[in-house]
């Protein structure tokens, strides 16, 4: 067993090393990684050394490098070093953290991160949260808290009588929401039909006067579920106005701040943000800007009765605890990992200032690589970030939008081929464009350099 970990380290040790080194982009085709792992299920065992070293030989061509500083295709954190190395423990205890009486530590802990969370982010003191898989889960866990109130306040027991006869809720969102929000919905219940979007301005933001005229209906139970930064260009609606106009309405408020809600601890850009602690819940994630390892949600909601009313349950073998905090009260798991222990140690090992200095360099780094490839011939800015998220476009003179549509995809699958940066492609706004996000606390500026460099060597050869 012994052995086995010690590949595992130093293939771990390896990987991390090679970051800067490697292709960011997997070279492995689908036909490869078959080749490698498509087989029978073998009549006999291997050893734990040969499965260890066959995985690390076999699997790296196969991975992107997205723990590194050269990934900007999705909203995708490094792991921080006190964060990777917690997680491995995490692994290692091998306890479920769903309860205080089955592992106490994991439970104060999380405990104690999860106030850290509040308190950085500049949220309610007094809200609950919960440590989920992603945001996807935060978002079900926040809209289920909101759900049994609102239903509550017509005299409605979600939990104990179900769906079936109860007052229809309707979900305001905006054209900008991401899809995670569709999936949260239908999780629980509501229903996509009930979902009904709410028209952006140019700069992607729900107006005072689209969310007036959709309240005017008042027939329906309401969420309003906002963005802070949205996927494409980090657009953060107008809380201060929006949300007041929504409680005087008598609807919850979520907010999507899977990673937008971290500009909360800049003091540059948490003007971005102003008003969202006005919500009744909010959704975020770990694994991207505090960069812990994957996976990481975090959900917190103001109305902690709403919220432990839709998560806890309870069995004869399992005695409530009273004094200290059982996680299955707020979670919607009953086996899970202590996903709230990496996120203790990144908070500890950057503290308020760290986290600080790591929102603000990721935002300056998009802007650079947005103006710099921008500048180049054959590229447009669509949208220069506002956080740390940009878009650009790619076209030839004379072409069709079409055609550019093409040529956008064409030339990010180029720049990818380098090896040297990461690209995703997006829609936004009818048209095709190369998405710039920048998220790791790896990326550096040399790495910005070697991006720009990229989209040079491509477009000048088009």
């Amino acid at each position: 067993m012994n052995r086995a970990l010690e590949l595992a380290w130093h293939g771990a040790t390896e990987w991390i090393e090679g970051l800067e080194h490697r292709s960011v982009g997997a070279t492995a085709s689908l036909a490869d990684l078959r080749l490698s792992f498509s087989a029978p299920l073998p009549n006999d065992g291997t050893s734990a050394e040969n499965v260890i070293r066959e995985l690390i030989d076999e699997a790296k061509s196969g991975m992107h490098g997205s723990a590194g500083g050269r990934f900007y295709a999705w909203v995708i954190g490094g792991g921080l070093e006190s964060a990777l190395a917690a997680d491995w423990l995490v692994a290692t205890w091998d306890q479920n953290a769903a309860l205080y009486s089955s592992s106490p530590a994991s439970a104060v802990i999380e405990e104690t991160a999860g106030e850290w969370i509040k308190e950085l982010l500049d949220l309610p003191r007094d809200a609950s949260f919960a440590f989920t898989s992603g945001c996807q889960m935060a978002h079900m866990t926040s809209l289920a808290a909101a759900r049994a109130a609102l239903l509550k306040s017509v005299g409605w027991n979600v939990e104990e009588d179900g769906l079936f006869g109860a007052p229809e809720i309707r979900v305001l969102t905006s054209d900008q929401r991401h899809i995670t929000i569709d999936r949260a919905v239908r999780f629980l219940g509501i229903g996509r039909n009930a979902i009904e979007q709410l028209k952006t301005d140019e700069d992607g933001r729900v107006s005072p006067a689209a969310l007036d005229s959709a309240l005017a209906d008042s027939s329906k139970l309401t969420m309003l579920v906002l963005n802070a930064a949205d996927l494409n260009i980090g657009a953060c609606d107008p809380f201060r106005k929006l949300i007041p106009m929504a409680h005087a309405a008598g609807a919850w408020v979520h907010i999507d701040g899977a990673f937008g809600l971290f500009a909360r601890a800049s003091r540059t850009h948490r003007h971005l943000l102003d008003g969202v602690d006005l919500a009744d819940s909010w959704a975020t994630d770990g694994h991207k800007w505090l960069n812990v390892p994957f996976d990481c949600g975090i959900a917190i909601v103001r109305d902690r009765e709403a919220h432990r009313a839709a998560m806890t349950s309870s069995a004869s073998y399992v005695a409530p605890e009273t004094a200290a905090r059982d996680q299955t009260d707020w979670n919607p798991e009953y086996s899970r990992r202590a996903r709230g222990i990496p996120v203790y140690a990144a908070l500890k090992e950057l503290g308020r200032s760290g986290v600080e200095a790591l929102v603000d360099r990721c935002c300056a780094y998009c802007t650079e690589i947005v103006e710099g490839i921008g500048a180049l011939p054959g590229a447009e800015i669509l949208a220069r970030p506002t956080l740390n998220q940009g878009l650009l476009r790619f076209g030839r003179p004379g072409a069709s939008p079409e055609q550019n549509d093409a040529v956008t995809d064409a030339t990010i699958q180029r720049i990818n081929a380098t090896g040297e940066a990461f690209f995703s492609g997006t829609t936004w706004r009818g048209r095709r464009a190369m998405r710039v996000s920048v998220v790791n606390w790896r990326t550096s500026e040399q790495d910005v350099t070697r991006a720009i460099a990229a989209g040079a060597a491509v477009l000048t050869r088009a």
